[in-house]
């Protein structure tokens, strides 16, 4: 259901792909061009496709309002999926972003399979950068930290030899995943229930299904226990406008230690330090635009509901609501009520099984698929923005010995969501990428000053000396780029992968 959703939400002003950048460093001693032309032929390589990048969206007779199939393209051109091109001097992260903004905003032809792959060359320092969208009805964000994790590699001298995308490569990824345990046969006894068992798990998923939605309906009028919904108390800002086809993407990079001792300061996940930061920084961003509202912002957080060892499905995704607490001028507190929201969400989903929580969060996006397609999504959002933290890998990686410095997201706006912000855990960092609607949202690079800002606003919270200004932050500073009249955007961090930077379209 999922899937097709985002099929059917799908419009020129609302492309319904995900997309990721990913920046590298050239081997020491390697000719850039030769080294270019050989990971490009490894991507062009035409081998077997994994589902469903060999295939198209095809119709049946009630064409695009009837139900939508996966059919193999007899014509697929490679050249077509994987491109190449090159930045204009003088190669800054500035142009790199007003690139991706580009990219990211313009439809996948539904006449083709739903992705592609761009390489990027003309950056300084020695680097390069690869930007790769596919659609959502084929991969959600865990689906796509296990393509990476095929396509790359903990070692400088492994070499790929497959497409990223290919049926090959995919076997081999989850052979290597497979362990013992999971490649013991279970007898068969204990797999065999009788029908009293399946009688009595169908009355326990009722009952639990109820009660879950009975506390979601009690959340509209004063109940839940800190649960927070959908549609309730949502104030109108600018992010809840309609959008169009144009996007602005920003990016950048924090270390994870730095946000980790916040955690055990006060007491908190990871998740629940960066949603503060995000909201207080979106407070920062709405009082500079003269429009933060009364009432707090709400951010749709997706959850991951897919097993552990479920590499094929293409969405297994969920969500929860976070309060983020914009209305509270106290740091400390805006960082207890989001972990209240959260806390609440999460015993609701904890109190179901896999099967119930996903059948709980098919019908409870029912009604936010319907606003979005009807139109209505602007006059009734259901949530003022998305926020999304996809954990990555946690080791250094390499492509064909090119060392990754940073993956970047790149998500979806939609009518009545014209910002989204996710993030991707990555070795020693949490790389965030922030998709705007450009008219919708102005100045969406402002963000990173704010979200700086609301970090270091935390640690004094927490009682952590600032930290002293590294070495290398020399040089990033050197490099950086002033944007128009309309503002500018700093940054703090690794030389290699950061920058003063803004992104316009």
């Amino acid at each position: 259901m999922a899937d097709a959703g985002f099929l059917y939400m799908e419009r020129r002003q609302t492309p319904m792909h995900v997309g990721g950048l990913h920046l590298f460093t050239l081997p020491t001693g390697v000719d850039e061009a030769r080294f270019l032309l050989e990971v490009k032929e490894v991507l062009r390589l035409e081998e077997a496709y994994r589902r469903p990048f060999g295939e198209f969206v095809a119709t049946g007779r009630a064409g695009h309002l009837g139900p939508l199939y996966w059919e193999q393209d007899g014509n697929f051109d490679i050249d077509y999926h994987v491109r190449h091109s090159a930045l204009p001097k003088p190669g800054r992260f500035r142009e790199l972003f007003m690139l991706i903004s580009r990219l990211h905003g313009t439809l996948l032809d539904r006449n083709r399979p739903l992705w592609e792959i761009h390489l990027i060359e003309g950056l300084q320092k020695r680097q390069f950068a690869m930007y790769q969208k596919i659609h959502h009805a084929a991969t959600d964000g865990v689906g796509a930290m296990h393509m990476i994790s095929a396509m790359y590699s903990t070692r400088k001298s492994d070499k790929a030899s497959h497409s990223p995308f290919s049926l090959e490569a995919y076997e081999a990824y989850k052979a290597q995943r497979r362990t013992a345990q999971q490649e013991r046969v279970t007898p068969r006894g204990a797999e065999l229930r009788n029908v009293l068992d399946v009688l009595r798990g169908q009355l326990d998923t009722t009952a639990n299904l109820l009660g879950a939605f009975r506390r979601f309906g009690g959340a509209f009028i004063g109940g839940g226990d800190g649960l927070a919904v959908p549609w309730h108390r949502i104030p109108h800002t600018s992010m809840n406008a309609q959008v169009t086809g144009s996007r602005r993407f920003v990016a950048q990079s924090w270390d994870f230690e730095r946000v980790r001792a916040v955690c055990k300061a006060l007491d908190g996940t990871v998740n629940d330090v960066v949603l503060a930061m995000c909201g207080s920084a979106l407070r920062r961003y709405l009082q500079a635009q003269n429009e933060l509202p009364r009432h707090s912002l709400k951010a749709m957080t997706p959850v991951s509901l897919r097993e552990e060892d479920d590499l094929d499905s293409a969405n297994a995704v969920g969500f929860m609501v976070a309060d983020l607490a914009t209305n509270l001028d106290d740091p400390e507190a805006r960082l207890r009520r989001v972990q209240e929201s959260m806390t609440a969400g999460k015993e609701l989903l904890q109190s179901l099984s896999r099967r119930e929580a996903m059948l709980f969060m098919q019908i409870t996006q029912v009604p936010a698929l319907l606003t979005s397609v009807m139109g209505l999504a602007t006059k009734f959002p259901a949530f003022s923005t998305v926020i999304s933290n996809v954990p990555g890998p946690r080791e250094q990686l390499y492509w064909n010995g090119a060392r990754l410095e940073g993956m970047y997201p790149a998500s979806i706006v939609f009518d009545g969501f014209a910002m989204n912000i996710t993030l991707v855990s990555y070795n020693k960092q949490l790389d965030f990428g922030i998709v705007a609607c450009r008219r919708s949202v102005p100045q969406v690079q402002r963000l990173i000053d704010y979200l700086e800002e609301s970090l270091r606003e935390l640690e004094q919270v927490a009682g952590i000396p600032a930290a002293a200004p590294k070495r290398k932050a020399k040089s990033a500073r050197k490099a950086t780029v002033r944007s128009n009249s309309k503002g500018k955007a700093s940054a703090t961090g690794k030389a290699k992968t950061q920058a003063r930077s803004n992104a316009t379209s």
